[in-house]
């Protein structure tokens, strides 16, 4: 099962499985199998098959991670943008009512910024507005 946001893991827990996947694409390199390895790493075989595939492929740099899946980041000037249009209100945008909901915020960040942001990544939107939850 994946999770939103690298996992549910914080920073330190993502530099800490980077280590892990990096002592594997070691360990690779010494011809080890994929069984003793993820016992040695204590992690999953399916796990080092897959980093053992993604380094075969483009070698060492493509067993290192891709980094958070998470929601691009707006910047502080583009927040302030954001914030600025979504007190014109949905209407000046297109909407049909004079609320905005998720999915209307995720499409106003997609026009204005060319990223594409989740709906939920909308809902959580930092810029002070109140979304309908439809």
């Amino acid at each position: 099962m994946r999770y939103a946001q690298g996992g549910g893991l914080t920073d330190a827990g993502r530099a800490a499985r980077e280590r892990v996947r990096i002592q594997a694409v070691e360990r690779f390199k010494g011809g080890k199998k994929n069984k003793d390895l993820a016992a040695a790493l204590r992690v999953r075989e399916r796990s080092v098959e897959r980093w053992r595939r993604q380094w075969r492929d483009p070698g060492e740099a493509g067993a290192l991670s891709k980094g958070s899946p998470g929601r691009p980041r707006l910047s502080e000037s583009q927040m302030a943008r954001l914030a600025r249009e979504l007190e014109r209100g949905p209407l000046a945008h297109g909407g049909a009512d004079q609320r905005w909901t998720p999915a209307r915020i995720k499409t106003l960040i997609g026009r204005l910024f060319h990223v594409s942001a989740s709906s939920s990544a909308a809902r959580s939107c930092s810029c002070g507005t109140t979304c309908a939850s439809t």
